[in-house]
């Protein structure tokens, strides 16, 4: 690839790029690594010797900067005309295409046990504004019983999801009385009613596609049959991202 390509698709300027290469300028963050091994097609080994070259220390599994399975990449790549993005088991939005930034949000900007969208859910009342309020029960019990499916597949003793289980159970009664009730069921596909501040209500279908391991999924959105959400979402094209709100899966 050429370096405006390479640029372009880690999200940096062509200059910043160029900088890079040259061994000038200012180190690159962990974020800016992430986007360039994911835009570089890296494998893990090869990702993990960047993050090595830069003096940084490596990413731990299911964080914003995890690795993401070159399988997804490629799909997501090909999705140009429909909102997609990658994210974890954990609900950790990994990577989004355009049309899913102009349509969900920027998720980049979330660190730490706030980067899983289940967590925000339970702990952070604007997490919710995306969907209609007479909704919010029906997602609250399908995020708990996908969670609880989730962590099943992961090893007893993963302290990851151990820990954003202990921290939801102590930060929200709500989500301690749905996941006493021992509900398990992966989110396969949904039909969903999305808040978007230019378009406002649209109605969509959420499809998944889940990796090998269980541990990372794509996730793409098509208008529902018999809305005018096909017209809506061709509209995101000519908004971009200049009036989304900050939404996720």
């Amino acid at each position: 690839m050429r370096r405006d390509e390479v640029a372009h698709l880690a999200g940096a300027s062509v200059d910043y790029y160029n900088e890079l290469e040259r061994g000038a300028g200012s180190q690159p963050s962990e974020q800016m690594l992430a986007a360039l091994a994911r835009a570089l097609r890296l494998t893990v080994d090869e990702r993990d010797h960047l993050y090595l070259l830069a003096d940084r220390p490596l990413p731990r599994d299911g964080g914003p900067a995890s690795h993401v399975h070159p399988g997804m990449l490629d799909l997501l790549s090909r999705l140009t005309s429909t909102p997609a993005q990658v994210i974890t088991d954990l609900h950790v939005t990994l990577v989004q295409n355009p049309l899913a930034v102009a349509f969900l949000g920027d998720q980049s900007g979330h660190r730490g046990k706030e980067a899983s969208f289940v967590y925000r859910w339970f702990t952070d009342p604007t997490a919710r504004e995306i969907y209609p309020v007479q909704d919010h029960p029906t997602h609250s019990r399908s995020f708990v019983a996908d969670l609880r499916a989730a962590t099943a597949r992961r090893h007893s003793k993963d302290t990851e999801a151990s820990t954003l289980i202990a921290d939801l159970l102590d930060n929200s009664a709500e989500f301690a009385g749905l996941w006493s009730e021992h509900e398990v069921a992966f989110r396969r596909d949904e039909r969903k009613r999305i808040n978007h501040d230019a378009l406002g209500l649209v109605e969509v279908n959420c499809l998944s596609l889940f990796s090998e391991d269980g541990r990372q999924r794509l996730l793409w959105f098509t208008p529902a049959l018999g809305t005018d959400s096909s017209d809506k979402l061709d509209l995101l094209t000519v908004i971009g991202t200049q009036h989304f709100a900050d939404h996720s899966d």
